[in-house]
């Protein structure tokens, strides 16, 4: 009668564990997805003092993959390589504040805008240098490599392709590698002036007397998460993300903590 008795109980242990195995969905069980960013990206994507990806990007898309049933693991990718590394496979978005262009949107597909962005022009705290200087061409300028201030220098709107790379041969124009780096040569006198997105001018000057914002030159560029094209159940939780949270509390808490002017 014992052995009856136990052998019913394990039966119904065994049931139980099957049934709510089937109930109960694991994080192990959900697609995840790698995100590329800037990791030297402030405020939108960085790495902070204890070694974590931080930034508005960077919890924007968490808060997005735990609402659309998805996990996320975020790397950073240095910014001339992205969108190679986006289309090789090595990572399945960039969400890290990327200005929708045409020529990048011949290679990828972008999810609707979230952001707007002109570009901002700084300079030491006390130089006289202006911002027709700039324009005109006369001053050393500092940038990050493939970003988008780079590419509207470039283009026929401002200094054009050949005026830039003649700049760049003649050392008006030094290239880095990520923006804090055209910041800190700019700090120590390598450069007169840097360009970059205005809100990332912004939140790097914040509390440094040494450096200004000289000007502002309206661009209207647009931020999307970048993707491929063949992807599209990812475009589709993307866009229906974005939606979410453009409407949500957490956007607006987002903006208050990295101090994002909407």
């Amino acid at each position: 009668m014992k052995k009856v008795v136990f052998g019913v109980i394990v039966s119904l242990i065994i049931v139980s564990a099957v049934i709510m195995s089937g109930c109960v969905s694991t994080d192990s069980e959900k697609k995840t997805y790698i995100v590329g960013i800037d990791g030297d990206y402030p405020p939108y994507s960085y790495v902070n003092e204890s070694g974590s990806f931080v930034g508005f990007d960077v919890e924007s898309i968490q808060w997005i993959a735990e609402q659309e049933g998805f996990n996320v693991e975020i790397k950073a990718i240095a910014w001339d390589g992205i969108i190679p590394a986006l289309l090789t496979g090595k990572i399945d978005m960039v969400y890290s504040g990327m200005t929708i262009t045409p020529a990048r949107a011949a290679q990828v597909t972008f999810s609707k805008p979230y952001w707007s962005v002109d570009q901002g022009v700084a300079v030491k705290n006390g130089s006289v240098v202006t911002l027709d200087q700039f324009k005109a061409g006369n001053l050393t300028i500092g940038v990050q490599r493939s970003c988008s201030a780079d590419q509207y220098m470039q283009s026929d709107d401002f200094y054009g392709q050949v005026k830039y790379d003649q700049m760049v041969k003649d050392g008006k124009i030094k290239l880095y590698d990520t923006f804090p780096q055209s910041m800190v040569a700019l700090e120590n006198g390598l450069v007169d002036t840097v360009i970059f997105d205005d809100v990332n001018i912004k939140d790097y000057i914040k509390g440094k007397n040494a450096l200004v914002l000289l000007g502002t030159i309206p661009t209207g560029e647009e931020y999307g998460v970048a993707m491929r094209n063949a992807d599209t159940e990812l475009h589709t939780l993307i866009n229906n993300g974005l939606t979410k949270l453009m409407a949500s509390e957490k956007w607006n808490e987002l903006l208050t903590k990295y101090m994002i002017e909407e």
